[in-house]
């Protein structure tokens, strides 16, 4: 909640549990007094069955979240694609691991779990209500807004070691779907294909893992 009110977000409705919002005031958190209106009092069973998180903290608020046209998005750094990425699980560490990274944006590809979807926000831990995104994103659009940009797409084998390539310049880079991995119009597009080199007998890596992993390699090489 406190991230949703530092983000500037406008909050339509924020309903609480007594207990939740006496421990909020007991504890004089700060954003409770940036409320546009007095959050309204719910029992704990009915808020519990109005959510679907498994533990939920007492709170839930109502509140309009869009992302940015294609335009909007900065034209510096790296923008990370994602290519169908279905689990809204994923979806979100990956736009945490963005943030965490420095990348400059997120690009939601047609296909991939909805930014607003509540197990997307809740893994993104607020990074969604902070970094720049946009949904349903056509890759000829990106390519447009960022024609200075080297497409680097993830792959499990076959591609260059993310250790001995150069990460150097802006870049997009493209997270592939579970399962399926990367599709073949993204694969056809990548200036450059990269693989994470793996020991033992793993496959691959999850992908969230993988987006974490080389936007991490870019920052820390200065990207």
């Amino acid at each position: 909640m406190g991230e949703a009110v530092a983000a500037g977000l406008v909050l339509d409705a924020v309903l609480a549990t007594p207990a939740a919002l006496a421990a909020a005031r007991r504890d004089g958190v700060p954003w409770l007094a940036e409320l546009p209106r007095p959050p309204l009092e719910i029992d704990a069973d009915l808020l519990a069955r109005l959510t679907d998180s498994d533990s939920p903290r007492g709170w839930i608020a109502i509140a309009h979240l869009t992302g940015r046209s294609v335009a909007d998005l900065p034209a510096t750094g790296a923008t990370v694609f994602l290519d169908a990425v279905q689990d809204p699980g994923n979806v979100g560490a990956i736009a945490r691991a963005a943030e965490a990274a420095a990348a400059s944006a997120l690009a939601f590809g047609i296909g991939c779990a909805s930014p607003t979807h509540p197990r997307t926000l809740r893994g993104s831990a607020g990074s969604l209500l902070r970094l720049p995104w946009s949904e349903r994103v056509a890759m000829p659009t990106l390519a447009e807004r960022r024609p200075d940009a080297r497409w680097l797409a993830l792959v499990p084998r076959g591609g260059r070691s993310l250790w001995e390539v150069d990460l150097a310049g802006p870049l997009i880079v493209v997270v592939g779907a579970e399962g399926p991995g990367t599709s073949d119009a993204a694969l056809e597009r990548a200036d450059l294909q990269v693989t994470i080199p793996m020991r033992g007998r793993v496959e691959s890596l999850n992908a969230a893992v993988s987006a974490a992993l080389v936007l991490f390699e870019i920052a820390r090489r200065g990207g």
